[in-house]
């Protein structure tokens, strides 16, 4: 065979890489938002999911939407943030599963008071939730992926994280922390097979960006700032994450997926 046919025979199966079937995902942050979109794209990528952290109700309506596309939807209510529950959790999808080949830490909360007055304690509920849980996740999940010698990782990173943002001493350098986990992840774990990647959106309909988004001025705003001149919606992650988990991007390590509409190029 020639090398043009080689790479002819080769090419014929690119969309196949995108298959997902066989897989088994652990999915922080499911219950609603961008953890539940991207859950649901994994699970219709032929992927079987499970939605973990905190809010039953909505945990369990993710996991039967992921039943209703034809794969295996388990959810566990847990705070992330403690390392114990992280490690109890992991081994409980493991047991599902038998493997996690997937993981997306999508967790995240925001908090915003001006500088000199900002709440320790806030400040800390931030980084516990946006950084340290997903410190927890990766490490435990990771073990799981080291001991299987292939994974993929993924962190929802944020358009913030490059930027500084008045009132913002909490969520904007947790995601910028999120950035650099992940990179030093993928420098360490790239040789063990597994990707670590993250996925930084700009301002989304999601319920934790509707007080500022329901704001007619601060939505003004935020539309001047992106050149598509609208908001990003749940499903600009469903490619993103379906691609990072997936075999098309096996040799894609350490990078900051930005999908913003141009808000970075503005």
């Amino acid at each position: 065979m020639s090398e043009l046919e080689g790479l002819t025979q080769s090419a014929a199966s690119t969309l196949n890489r995108f298959c997902l079937e066989g897989k088994s995902a652990m999915v922080v942050g499911g219950s609603q938002g961008l953890g539940q979109a991207m859950a649901l794209a994994l699970a219709a990528a032929g992927a079987d999911v499970c939605v973990f952290g905190l809010g039953e109700e909505n945990l369990k309506k993710t996991a039967g939407a992921i039943t209703k596309l034809g794969r295996k939807g388990h959810w566990i209510e847990t705070d992330v943030t403690n390392e114990e529950n992280v490690k109890k959790g992991v081994d409980q999808i493991q047991g599902l599963f038998g493997r996690i080949d997937i993981l997306v830490n999508s967790q995240g909360t925001s908090y915003l008071q001006p500088s000199a007055e900002f709440d320790t304690e806030a400040w800390q509920k931030v980084m516990d939730v946006n950084f340290k849980s997903i410190f927890l996740c990766c490490k435990h999940a990771g073990r799981v992926m080291l001991r299987q010698g292939k994974g993929k990782i993924i962190n929802i990173s944020s358009v913030r994280s490059f930027q500084g943002r008045a009132e913002d001493l909490a969520y904007a350098p947790s995601k910028g922390a999120v950035n650099q986990l992940t990179r030093s992840l993928a420098v360490e774990w790239g040789a063990k097979v597994i990707n670590v990647n993250a996925i930084a959106p700009v301002f989304t309909l999601t319920p934790m960006n509707r007080a500022i988004l329901d704001d007619p001025v601060k939505k003004e705003w935020v539309l001047s700032r992106i050149p598509m001149r609208r908001l990003g919606e749940l499903e600009d992650l469903f490619g993103p994450v379906v691609f990072l988990a997936s075999e098309a991007s096996n040799f894609v390590n350490g990078y900051i997926l930005i999908v913003d509409g141009g808000w970075i190029a503005g």
